[in-house]
């Protein structure tokens, strides 16, 4: 049964999508098998993956409001090697049809039970808001993993998605849980990189990531060809952080599940 992973922080530009992207496709190198579901309106992880959203036929927007089913919608990307259910602008009309929906909060919920025993793992690329789309992977997801760039108003922006993740697990999701806490554009020569990770660790202990993932230029130009950093240049230290950070999750559920971590 595969473990479904919300990444999400309602701050934009701390590389959530990169990040989703990339993931996927470095544990697709470990051999495990991927979903990547694109729920921003915006479509990057979609294009960022090599397909071309204002071409597809069906998308997550169709998923949600019944028009179509997940199977119908789900393509597989051939050089990333992981299923992507893509998203387009068709996307945003959602939130507000959402609206007139029973159990609104739940669509993606139901629609990936459907197709949650093929995958070892299911990513939900998050929108940079807590809205109608953000709840729905925060039902959908047992696990949140939170993508931080190491800066000031970071602290800030994290303290109301933690809240809002508490807030769910009493009302709509009990399994909700914080993942871990992903260093992003991570500079270990400026100052403050070093006080906000040692901030995160102060509350978050070991739910912050070891691995952090560097401000790299080859993880810039990537999504330009349509590829994730790993097919792009794989040496690069972008590629190769997001490597080691599969490994790191990996290893993880491998330890939660001999007993010898405890969350």
């Amino acid at each position: 049964m595969g473990k479904i992973i919300a990444v999400a922080n309602q701050k934009g530009g701390v590389a959530k999508t990169t990040t989703s992207v990339n993931l996927a496709a470095s544990l697709v190198a470990t051999r495990r098998k991927v979903l990547l579901v694109d729920l921003d309106p915006q479509g990057n992880a979609t294009m960022g993956s090599g397909i071309d959203k204002r071409s597809i036929t069906y998308s997550s927007y169709h998923v949600l409001m019944g028009e179509a089913s997940i199977d119908q919608s789900i393509q597989h990307t051939q050089e990333a090697g992981y299923d992507l259910l893509p998203s387009n602008a068709d996307l945003t009309a959602a939130e507000v049809q959402l609206l007139q929906v029973k159990e609104r909060e739940r669509k993606l919920r139901e629609a990936l039970d459907s197709v949650r025993a093929r995958y070892d793992y299911i990513f939900i690329d998050c929108p940079p808001s807590l809205n109608m789309l953000t709840l729905n992977a925060l039902v959908a997801a047992e696990a949140v993993l939170i993508p931080i760039q190491c800066e000031y108003y970071a602290l800030e922006g994290l303290t109301a998605l933690v809240n809002t993740i508490e807030e769910i697990r009493t009302t709509l999701n009990p399994t909700l849980k914080i993942e871990g806490l992903l260093r992003t554009m991570y500079d270990p020569r400026n100052r403050l990189s070093n006080d906000v990770t040692m901030q995160l660790k102060k509350y978050f202990g070991d739910r912050v990531y070891r691995t952090v993932i560097p401000r790299n230029v080859r993880l810039a130009e990537a999504p330009s060809y349509g590829v994730p950093a790993l097919v792009y240049d794989k040496a690069s230290r972008g590629a190769q952080a997001y490597l080691a950070l599969a490994g790191e999750i990996v290893r993880r559920e491998e330890q939660l599940a001999s007993g010898a971590v405890s969350v």
